[in-house]
C-alpha cells in the first residue's frame, strides 16, 4: 500500500462526511480527524511491532514517553496505576 493509497482514502471519506453534513458547516474538523485516525493509527502500529513500544516509537518518529502517553489516553494499554 502507497502513501498515495491512504491520501485517496482518506479525500474519499472526507469527500463522503461533507455531502453527509448536507450543507451544514462542520465544527471542529481538524481536531476531529486527527482524533479518529490516531486510535486505528496506534493500535495497528503497536500490533505489527509485536506491542514492543520503543518498536512502535521508532516507526512512528515519536518519543516513547509521547506514545505510552497517547496509549493511555486512548485506552490502548493499561495504565501502571492501581
Amino acid at each position: 500500500m502507497s502513501k498515495k493509497h491512504i491520501d485517496e482514502c482518506l479525500r474519499e471519506n472526507l469527500e463522503a462526511y461533507f455531502r453527509d453534513l448536507r450543507g451544514t458547516e462542520p465544527g471542529g474538523l481538524y481536531d476531529m480527524m486527527l482524533r479518529a485516525m490516531e486510535k486505528p493509527l496506534l493500535d495497528v502500529v503497536m500490533q505489527h511491532a509485536g506491542h514492543n513500544q520503543s518498536r512502535a516509537a521508532e516507526w512512528l518518529g515519536m518519543n516513547r514517553n509521547t506514545l505510552r502517553k497517547k496509549l493511555l489516553e486512548h485506552g490502548l494499554v493499561a495504565s501502571d496505576k492501581s
